[in-house]
Order: structure tokens, then sequence, then C-alpha cells
């Protein structure tokens, strides 16, 4: 009998077949499928769908089948019991069993509560009628739609959120409807009023009518309802009746069965409850003092509680900062944080009313504390990041309301590129070739909530990252409600809960000097790591020892372990280093006789002065490089996460417009900075003059001459979304330019995340941080200097030297066919 105890699953059951509860069992079957016998019970009789996208069910834009996140298949094929239509009405916490209204009982060892929440019903006199919802779940959709084809007058009571979307569904369907009101503007929660009136303007054009301020005393009706008394005497006809005048959690079964509970049931930040083997998510939870009602805190609370299910037990759940999107089409409302504010806070504010645009952003100690946006939303996932990150705002203060594509010294965005009014066939992600329509097709058809899971399905945002925005647009758009993830803090990847700030500050304090000693120390789910973590931790070791830390090649990407640019045939690129652009007959005869040799079918000038040399065959690279490395030429690291070039023009020694020898200095920094390693690439550019024909001002780090000194200029981009740069300061002398431009690598390299490029490190640290850190503090300056240098020592020992000598040889060592002799039986 106890070697069959020892070898039965522990029970686990859920009651509560919602979106919180099943995302805790999705999130629980990736980090331990098999270590639960799972139960589930839910009240309806359906599978798990998206309670969000009623909306869109009852607007007729989508099916019950479309919004169904989970069918009974999916229970299936993970082994999970399902009771549908069964829901529970008591809990022996003693026995541990759960009983359901029919009878059904079930015995557990660790039990999960997400009883969602319930509507809020006004108890007037007649809100009993037939006729008189509520919007919460299926059942009322199908009442709402089955009024519609027999009914033409609906009143919904409340204009919130979803009252309000529950009134353009019920229009959709050919309904006459008035939204009622309390308060005397819509959506006070989320809107201020002069957002709120750009609503109501455009909801009545689509043909709603409202009754602001209008307090209801009565539904009106014998046996069904037939209208709507309001305390000021008046009456308006009706045939059905939506309350929506809010949610309440649902805590009737977690007080029943002793749970301590106040609006909410009570949970730590481990989502348990004063039951330790009993765990609450979604919306009945109350977690210090708040209860959430939108999806992203709930996404949250799942991983927290499916980390803790798993016993991996390293999971917090801190709180969430959340933000509001409206699901009615053609109405393009964003909201999030305190847009109220108080005295202390400062207000920027846009409005074009024939346009029907209005933004209004609450500042507070220098970040952004709420923001309501209508009419152009585009910029709402930007400033909600902004908000969640706590990123100093004061620098870009002066564009801020205009949005990311004018943050900087130059935009790089145009009203034609509104997301919203995009065709499927326009290309949202550059870098990897993603158009619209192929977004939306994955979030609909693979239910996809969340950035990181559009950027898994199709790669849309996973590289530069600069079309982010558009693509947390999209998502917002398609599936509504808070979308964005919750926390200001992301993990690095799925093999870990810490982020990339945790990382660099334990890996110095724990003194943790390799890749195994990080994972150990901070309880890596995956004892490997991934591709995502790897090259993370190897930069960050690298950065915390320089010097001592043995560089893992292991743990970088295929154009940084080959030391050469991977092209879509599986050939490679070589680019030698040319100092500054600067070069010579010898050096491009060598160059010539190269090419010749290995019969290289493509040799291009690039856009960095460079001479790339196309097609070359991996097997053939370790001889091209030592024939390249005879002839004066080291690496030109056109593949790395490091210096790439210094573009330059010829300046005042040969331009009749050159104030300074950009030439030169150009050459001197890059003999200064090649073969370093930085979070991303990091590009220069020296300018002999204001004409800026070097194109200084959208580098990582531009230098633009002028008659008394240079001009120091920072965190440009000239990719995919441009990106001018920000005045750093001006200096007199080359050797200042030199040491100004090792401390601003150094503090790139010290500060920023794996993978961030200067631009949105500067944006999220904020300018007059890096100011103060390079202009105002001298000493710390220097010291950042000479710590660049001293990197550098081990730095520049050139790749390509090293591996035409026969280091890691057996990389460049073609896999040979290897013939199959027969065998015989």
């Amino acid at each position: 009998m106890s070697a069959v105890m020892e070898q039965r699953r522990p029970r686990l059951v859920l009651v509560g077949n919602g979106m919180a509860g099943v995302r805790t069992l999705e999130e629980l079957l990736k980090l331990s499928p098999d270590k639960y016998e799972i139960t589930v019970f839910g009240a309806e009789p359906y599978g798990n769908y998206n309670r969000i996208l009623l909306s869109p069910v009852l607007s007729a834009e989508k099916t019950l089948d479309e919004v169904m996140l989970n069918d009974e298949q999916w229970y299936q094929d993970n082994g999970i019991r399902l009771f549908k239509g069964r829901k529970v009405v008591k809990v022996d916490r003693k026995a541990r069993r759960v009983m359901a209204d029919d009878g059904t009982e079930m015995g557990y060892d660790r039990l999960i509560l997400a009883t969602g929440s319930d509507p809020f019903i006004i108890p007037v006199p007649g809100h009993d009628l037939d006729g008189v919802v509520t919007f919460r779940d299926i059942h009322d959709v199908n009442a709402m739609l089955e009024a519609a084809r027999t009914r033409k007058r609906a009143v919904v009571i409340g204009g919130g959120l979803l009252g309000l979307e529950a009134a353009n569904g019920l229009l959709s369907q050919g309904m006459e409807v008035t939204v009622v009101h309390l308060m005397d503007s819509l959506m006070e929660r989320q809107l201020d009023a002069a957002a709120a009136a750009l609503l109501q303007q455009s909801l009545e054009q689509k043909g709603l009518r409202f009754l602001m301020a209008h307090q209801t005393e009565a539904i009106l009706g014998d046996g069904r309802v037939q209208g709507v008394r309001f305390k000021d005497g008046s009456e308006v006809a009706a045939d059905l009746v939506v309350m929506a005048v809010g949610i309440r959690p649902n805590t009737a079964l977690a007080r029943e069965m002793g749970l301590y509970c106040e609006r909410g049931v009570l949970v730590n930040d481990t989502m348990q409850t004063y039951d330790p083997s009993i765990y609450a998510v979604g919306e009945c939870v109350q977690h210090r003092g708040q209860t959430y009602g939108l999806v992203a805190p709930l996404w949250e609370q799942a991983k927290v509680c499916a980390n803790h299910l798993a016993e991996y037990g390293i999971a917090r759940y801190e709180g969430s900062l959340t933000s509001t999107k409206l699901k009615v089409t053609g109405i393009d409302l964003f909201s999030a944080g305190d847009f109220a504010g108080d005295e202390t806070c400062d207000e920027l504010v846009f409005k074009d009313a024939a346009r029907g645009v209005y933004k209004k952003l609450v500042l507070k100690d220098g970040r952004i504390r709420g923001a309501v946006l209508y009419g152009d939303t585009l910029d709402g996932p930007w400033y909600f990041q902004l908000m969640r990150d706590a990123t100093p705002v004061d620098d870009m203060r002066q564009g801020l309301l205009f949005g990311q594509a004018h943050v900087g010294d130059s935009g790089h965005g145009s009203e034609a590129e509104r997301v919203a009014s995009l065709p499927d066939s326009a290309e949202i992600c550059g870098c990897n070739g993603v158009c619209k329509g192929t977004i939306l097709k994955a979030i609909g058809e693979k239910k996809l909530f969340t950035l990181e899971e559009v950027r898994a399905h199709t790669k849309a945002s996973a590289s530069c990252g600069s079309c982010t925005g558009l693509v947390e647009s999209l998502l917002a758009s398609a599936v509504g409600g808070d979308y964005s993830e919750a926390p200001a803090k992301k993990p690095v990847c799925a093999c870990t809960v810490h982020s990339h700030d945790e990382l660099r500050e334990a890996i110095p304090r724990l003194g943790l000097k390799t890749i195994p000693e990080v994972m150990q120390a901070l309880d890596w789910k995956n004892p490997d790591g991934c591709h995502v973590c790897r090259p993370a931790l190897n930069f960050y070791l690298l950065c915390a020892w320089p010097g001592e830390y043995v560089d893992d090649g292991r743990s970088r990407f295929i154009n940084e372990r080959v030391h050469a640019n991977i092209q879509k045939d599986g050939t490679y690129s070589v680019v030698p280093r040319i100092w500054g652009g600067v070069t010579t007959p010898a050096e491009l005869r060598a160059i010539a006789e190269v090419a010749e040799k290995f019969a290289v079918p493509t040799v291009k000038i690039t856009g960095g002065q460079r001479i790339d040399l196309l097609g070359v065959k991996k097997e053939d690279l370790p001889a091209m490089w030592g024939d390249l490395n005879r002839a004066g030429f080291v690496s030109g690291h056109a593949y790395g996460k490091s210096l790439r070039t210094v573009k330059t023009c010829v300046g005042s020694e040969w331009c009749r417009f050159g104030t300074q020898d950009s030439t030169g200095m150009g050459i001197r920094l890059e003999q200064m900075t090649w073969g370093s390693w930085t979070p991303h690439k990091f590009k220069m550019a020296v300018s002999g003059c204001p004409r800026n024909c070097a194109e200084a001002t959208i580098k990582d780090f531009g230098v633009v001459a002028v008659d008394s000194g240079w001009e120091l200029h920072v965190g440009g981009n000239g990719g995919v979304k441009l990106r001018g740069t920000d005045f750093l300061c001006k200096v007199g002398t080359p050797e200042e330019v030199e040491e100004y431009c090792g401390a601003f690598m150094q503090l790139y390299r010290e500060e920023a995340r794996y993978l961030e490029r200067t631009a949105p490190w500067i944006e999220r640290v904020g300018l007059s941080h890096v100011k103060q850190r390079i202009v105002e503090d001298a000493e710390g300056r220097k010291r950042l200097h000479a710590r660049f240098l001293a990197s550098q020592v081990e730095a520049q020992v050139d790749p390509w030297a090293e591996r035409a000598q026969g280091k890691e040889a057996h990389e460049f060592i073609p896999i040979k066919p290897v013939a199959l002799k027969e065998v015989t039986p």
C-alpha cells in the first residue's frame, strides 16, 4: 500500500475554468508537465474561452469558436480531467475534498481558486425582470443576441468600458441603443473630461444615444422589461436592459470554506491564501490591497503560481500597473496610470478637435505617471513602458507628446505609418520581413496575448526591436484588454525569472565567474541555458571580469563564433578593417589578389567605407584570413557586438570646407576602439565640418568638427528606425575626443542590457544621466576611460590571425559524408 502511495502523483484541482486558472495550468505544464494529476471544474458548459473578446462576439466580428482558447481536446491531450457545467459549492479543507452542485467529489493535494468575479446588479425594483441581463459570459451574449433578433430598443446602464462595448455590439446588431450613466462623463475611471467628450461625440456619430448624470430608480415592466425610470422622474422605453455597472470579486466559495477575504481572497506574493495548500489567481484575488480585472496582471499571477506549484519557488508577484484599450471598432482610446494627478504633477496636453485627437501625459518627478490618448494611440505602449520602467523623460519632454517617432533630433514617422490604417500587406517588422496580416493571423490562430508570444511565433520585433510599438498596437487592437507584460521587470528568457539588471548586479556581488556558476547560484530552470541567455551571460561575465573571464565561444551567435557574416546561401562575407576608410594601392592589390585566389563571387563597397568579400566558403575562411593578415589587415568585426566602423570624410586635408582633420581623428578613434565588445553593434563617424558628410549625427558616437574644436553626439541610429543623435558636449582637442569616446563606450558597456543599442539605452536612463557621468564628472570620466583602455589590452587580439594559426580549427572543417556499408544480418 505504501509503495502505491509513493508512486501516486499529487492531485491538483482547479476551481474555475476561466482565463486565469487555465493560464496557470499552461504555465505549469511548461515547467513540470507530469508533476500532478490535474482536475478542472468549470461552471460553464464550454472549454476555456477568451472572455475579453466577448465584445467582438456580440458585434458579430468573431464567433465563439474563434475566441475559444482551449477546447476540450486540449484537456484530453494534456491528461486533464474536465468537469464542465459543474459548479463547486463546497470545499472541505480538513479532508481536502471539493464538491460540485451535481454531487461530484474530488480530493486534492493542492487547490487553485480561480472563481473570477460577478457582475454588480443594481438593487432597484424590476432588476429581476425578463429582459434584464448582465455582460459577463457567453450566456449573457447569447441572451443579448436573441433579444436583438426580436426586439428593437436597448438600454445599457453604465458608461464604463464594459457598458460601451456592450452598447456598440447591440448597435451593430441593429438595435436602438441608449447608454445611461450616473456620472457626467464617460469612463471616468480611465478618461479625463476632455477625452470623454471626444469619445461621446464619436459614439454619437455611430448612432448611440446618451443620458448622462442619470440615476436609475426602477426598471419598468409586467413580467418583461418595458422601460427605465430615473430619479428625476423621466423615463425611457426599453425591450432589453443591460447592467454593466461594475464587477466584484467572487469570494462566496472562499468565504464558505473559511479563507480570509476582504474585497477579494487575500493572497501573498506567491499567490498562496491563508491555507498554504490553496492558491488563488485572477479577478477573485486581492493582493497588497489591489484587485485586478484586466488580463496582464492575471497572466503574471499565473506565472508565479505555476512556478511555486512546480516547486521552483523563486518567483514573486509584486503587483501590476495596468492600461485600458477600448474594443470598439473605429474608436482608438488608450489609458494608463494616474491620469488625474495632483498639485505636485505637471500635465502635457495636445488637442486637435477637428481631427479628433487628444493626448494627455501626467508627469511627476520627471517621470510619466499617467496617460490618456484618444484618436491616436500608436504610442500608448511606449508611454506605458516608460511608465512601468520609471524612465526619466525630462530630456525628451519637448517632443514627448508627439510620440516615440520624435524622440531625438530627427523624426522617423508619418501619419501614413499609423498602424490602424495600414493594409494587411504592410511590412511591420523590417528586420524579419513580417507584414501586418501575418501578425494578426498568428494572434488569432495561435491565441497569442503577449509581445513575447508574438515574437516567438512570427519573429516580429525580435531583432532590433524598433517596431515594438507597432506590434503592441496590433496586439492591443486584436485581443483588447491589457495585453502587455504586467511588470516592469522582464526575465531574460524562459530559463530564469531574473531580469538583465538583476543578472548584472548579482554577478559581481556573488563573485560568479562562469556561466555554470551563474546558473547554479540563480536557480536556472534549464541547466544548460538557451540561445537567449547564454550570449547575455557571456557578455555580462566579460564585462564584470575583464582580463579574467575567458570568452565562451559556444555562447556566441554563429557570426561571432566564426568571425564572419553568414549569408542566406550558407556562405560567408569577409570585411577587412580599413582604418577610417583610408587605404593604399598596395592594400587594394592585396584584397584583389585574395578575392581572385578564393574565387570570391562578389566584391562590394559597404555603406561604412569598407570592402566586403561575399560568397566565401566556410572552410576557406582561415586561409583567406591568413593571406589578409600577412598583408596587414585585421578583422573588420562586421559580424560582432562590438565596434563596426568609423566613417569619415576627407576633412581639412582635402576639402575646402573642412575645419579639422576628420580622417585622422577617425583613424585614431578606430585604432583605439577596434576589437571592443559592446552590448550591441556600435558605429561611429567623424565629419570634418557641420555639413556632416560622414553622417555623424545618426551614429552611436558621432563627432562633428567645428572651427573651435569638436562637437560630440551620442545615441544615433540609422537603421530600420532612424534616430538622430543627442548633443553631448563640445571639446577642444583630439585627446579629449578620445577620452570622451572611451568613457561613453565603457558606460554603455557597464549599464546597458545585452542587445540594447545606445539609442534605447539613452532613452531608458535619460540623457541627463549620461551627461552627468561623462561631462559633469571629470574624475569619473577618466576612470571610465581608463577601464576601457585596460580592457582593450585583452580585446585587441585579431581573431582572424588566431584562426589562421589553427585556433578552433574544428569549427571550419566541413562535415564529410560517410558511406554507409550494407550490414548482413
